[in-house]
């Protein structure tokens, strides 16, 4: 892991931001909504507490959109370029989903687990070894203490 804070933008600069805290836990999706969001093979999200985005210029824009489970699913993006940011699935406003590759340095977070693999593009192959699921995973088996006890505390927040 790098230094925090970690920096990271829009495509354009006009929202900047920084990650004050380590992710929670980190997701490679490889779901049809975020290869269709993205346009491209699968997202890398890094689960945060949205109190630890300090947003240093601009100001991103909520937009909603529909998931295949059902529930809302708001998407915080430049109001200019349109770069996905972060996402707030289930509208809960204390965890959130930030796009890793909207940080400056791209490549620092590496996932976790790879989720909806029943879905994942042909060619891409998974790391050997990577904790890889076809649908999601038991949160309260794989992640660790430390992860657990910072989501409750966030989710109590809210």
């Amino acid at each position: 892991m790098v230094d925090l804070p970690l920096a990271g933008a829009c495509f354009c600069g006009a929202v900047r931001y920084r990650l004050t805290r380590t992710p929670i836990f980190v997701h490679c999706c490889h779901c049809v909504d975020c290869q269709a969001q993205t346009g491209g093979a699968f997202a890398i999200n890094a689960v945060i507490e949205r109190e630890s985005i300090a947003v240093a210029e601009g100001e991103p824009l909520r937009t909603t959109v529909p998931t295949d489970s059902g529930r809302l699913h708001d998407i915080y993006r430049c109001a200019d370029c349109h770069t996905a940011l972060w996402s707030d699935y289930g509208r809960r406003e204390t965890i959130v989903f930030v796009r890793v590759s909207t940080l400056d340095q791209r490549h620092a977070i590496r996932p976790d687990v790879h989720i909806f693999t029943r879905s994942k593009v042909p060619w891409v192959e998974l790391p050997q070894g990577a904790l890889a699921f076809e649908i999601y995973y038991d949160m309260e088996r794989l992640w660790p203490p430390e992860s657990l006890a910072r989501r409750s505390r966030a989710l109590a927040r809210g």
